[in-house]
């Protein structure tokens, strides 16, 4: 899901996606709304009269499952770029340049971000090189062969034009043939989600890439000198320390059938399967699944905010989890960042920082996908919402955090009550000043407790009203994209810094928050601003406002009032 503004009215309004099919308005089949906030507590689907869901011969069923918003021509709309899972479908991929009337048309058929040769889940734009233009950063699921595929980076050229310059700038992977570059991060992944995010606060962001399948997330760190190097596993990020397997049941299954394999001396019989063949040990590869990189997560998403108001953005990722793999499977977790200037991540774990949960039945599944960072209670402290879909007894989860990096569960009854959660954005669409919460559902796996369809909830912040806040609208000038994609903002109020990124998109299937900076400030009632702009040399303008109020801010021309 996106929370944008896509017709430039002031309020936030929302795209939806189901993860399959097309569009064929006339028969009723649906994929895709793009719903306009009209202001007055409703969302009108504007989806056929804007254009751009059809596919070029006007024929029915163009799919578009990734979404991802930014003014790519700097005329002062936002535009979108579309992508598809279907490998045979890569020419439903498209880039629809907003027309400021309401409308989407088709950039350049040559265009090469409409090539990308794999399925994507993830996409982000982002300034990768601080020309003023936005690039484009699609991570790869599986080519056609069904195989794991190379991540691209394309270049944009300011007037909706986009060239590939994946090897130029440093970002080439090698094919999955073996192991050595697998447990390196050096080859390709199953990609299912994308995100730009500055973590070394040298003005220039970091890609990443988040990946299924217990293969290596990827982070590319971004050099002074332009192109990326591969910090994957130096910063932490491309999966966690726990590496002992012996609690896995199927690998202890396996020991128990081949006791005088390498490693098994030790390994206990399985405690809740049924142990008499081979078939038993249904996850473990006994040659294989010891490698490091197979003991990684299932990564659905990773965010970056900063949770501690340090300065320095910090990580999330969502990751799948099964009860009977054991600890070896990274869970869901915020990585911390060290402050160097290599990017550099520290996991305390669930138990340090309150993330934790309690699960009612032995075969539990934590179907952790999507989440999102935000200050709910508009406090200074960044809160975490995980939407964990998919198994049976999964639900929406919302922790507070009540101290410095811990976090406290929020029931249910007031927070978020939300089965199978897949899919979450965050904006404050009622325009009262807190942040509000759209949550999508999944019907995968049902077990007579799914939702009789699909549809999306929203959740109104019913809380963050009593303390102050501070909304700004930044609006780039020459040298920087016009959306103003990968700026800095630091609010300080009440002895508290903290800072923000305007995102460009990313997560799975395209998650895109807001692009509106909101923040929380107690009960503060001014705030200094530092803008850091996204232009070649890092601009910056400081200024006081007062807080509980929207502003535009113009590059160069200060802060006015909406």
């Amino acid at each position: 899901m996106n929370a944008v503004d896509f017709d430039g009215d002031g309020w936030t309004d929302l795209v939806v996606r189901s993860g399959s099919g097309g569009n064929d308005f006339g028969a009723g089949a649906r994929a895709i709304w793009l719903l306009h906030n009209d202001g007055a507590g409703h969302f009108v689907d504007v989806t056929e009269a804007a254009g751009g869901t059809q596919r070029r011969d006007s024929s029915a069923g163009r799919q578009a499952h990734v979404w991802v918003w930014g003014d790519v021509d700097n005329d002062g709309d936002l535009d979108a770029w579309t992508g598809t899972t279907s490998t045979d479908l890569v020419a439903d991929n498209e880039l629809l340049l907003n027309q400021g009337d309401g409308t989407f048309a088709y950039a350049d058929a040559t265009n090469a971000a409409r090539s990308h040769p794999a399925t994507q889940y993830g996409a982000s734009f982002v300034d990768a090189d601080r020309d003023g233009n936005l690039d484009l950063w699609i991570t790869s699921y599986a080519d056609a062969a069904g195989s794991p595929a190379q991540d691209a980076l394309y270049q944009g050229d300011g007037a909706g034009g986009f060239a590939d310059i994946t090897a130029a700038a440093g970002l080439r992977t090698e094919p999955w043939n073996f192991v050595g570059p697998l447990n390196e991060a050096r080859a390709h992944t199953r990609a299912w989600a994308a995100l730009a995010c500055d973590l070394n606060n040298d003005q220039r962001p970091e890609l990443l890439s988040a990946s299924y399948g217990r293969s290596p997330n990827h982070l590319w760190q971004a050099l002074p000198e332009g192109g990326y190097r591969n910090q994957s596993i130096a910063s932490g990020y491309a999966f966690d320390y726990r590496e002992d397997w012996s609690d896995n049941e199927s690998a202890r299954c396996w020991c128990t059938l081949h006791p005088t394999d390498e490693d098994c001396a030790g390994v206990p019989e399985p405690e809740n399967i049924r142990c008499s063949s081979d078939a038993d040990a249904f996850r473990w590869d006994h040659d294989y699944d010891r490698e490091p990189f197979r003991l990684g997560g299932n990564s659905g998403q990773t965010v970056c905010a900063d949770m501690d108001n340090d300065g320095w953005f910090d990580l999330l990722t969502t990751e799948i989890v099964h009860w009977d793999v054991g600890s070896s499977s990274d869970p869901s977790e915020l990585m911390f960042n060290q402050g160097s200037a290599d990017p550099d991540f520290r996991r305390p774990g669930n138990d340090w920082t309150g993330l934790t949960r309690d699960h009612d039945r032995v075969d539990w599944n934590d179907g952790d996908i999507t989440g999102s960072l935000f200050d709910f209670d508009n406090d200074c402290w960044t809160d975490v919402y995980v939407g964990s879909s998919d198994y049976p007894g999964t639900r929406g989860l919302l922790w507070h955090q009540s101290a410095l990096r811990y976090f406290e569960a929020v029931p249910t009854a007031v927070g978020i009550d939300h089965l199978r959660s897949h899919g979450s954005v965050v904006a404050d669409f009622d325009r009262d000043g807190d942040l509000d919460i759209v949550v999508g559902h999944s019907l995968a796996r049902c077990e007579g407790e799914c939702y009789p369809t699909g549809a999306i909830r929203f959740f109104e912040n019913k809380v963050g009203q009593d303390n102050a806040w501070l909304q700004l609208d930044l609006v780039g000038a020459a040298g920087s994209n016009r959306a103003a994609i990968g700026a800095r903002v630091d609010v300080t109020a009440g002895g508290v810094t903290q800072a923000r990124q305007v995102g460009g998109g990313g997560g799975q299937w395209g998650h895109q928050d807001d692009l509106r900076v909101h923040l929380g400030l107690g009960q503060e009632a001014t705030a200094e601003v530092t803008i850091t702009w996204p232009d070649a040399v890092g601009s910056t303008e400081t200024f006081t406002v007062e807080t509980r109020r929207r502003y535009r801010v113009s590059q160069g021309e200060g802060a006015t009032a909406e």
